[in-house]
C-alpha cells in the first residue's frame, strides 16, 4: 500500500513540474507578446498568442490529471491508514 502512495506521490509531482513549466512559458510569452506589440508586430502577436492559447488548454489538461492524481492520493492514503 505504501509502495503504491509513493509512486502515486512521485507521479503527482512529475505532473506539478508540468504545470509551473507551462506556467512560466505561459507568462514568458505573455511578455514577449506585450514587447511585440509595442513593436506593432501584429503578426508575431497574433502567432504567439495562438501559442498561448494552446499552452492554456494544454495547462488546463494538466490540472484536470493533477486533480485526478490528488484524489487518487488520499484514496490510497485513507485506506492504508484503515488498515494500519
Amino acid at each position: 500500500m505504501m509502495g503504491e502512495f509513493n509512486r502515486l506521490v512521485v507521479q503527482q509531482m512529475d505532473t506539478m513540474d508540468k504545470l509551473l513549466y507551462l506556467q512560466s512559458e505561459i507568462e514568458r510569452c505573455r511578455k514577449i507578446e506585450s514587447e511585440l506589440l509595442k513593436l506593432e508586430e501584429e503578426a508575431k502577436a497574433d502567432d504567439l498568442l495562438a501559442e498561448i492559447k494552446r499552452m492554456n488548454e494544454e495547462l488546463h489538461e494538466i490540472q484536470k490529471v493533477f486533480e485526478t492524481q490528488t484524489a487518487e492520493l488520499i484514496r490510497v492514503y485513507r485506506s492504508s491508514k484503515i488498515c494500519t
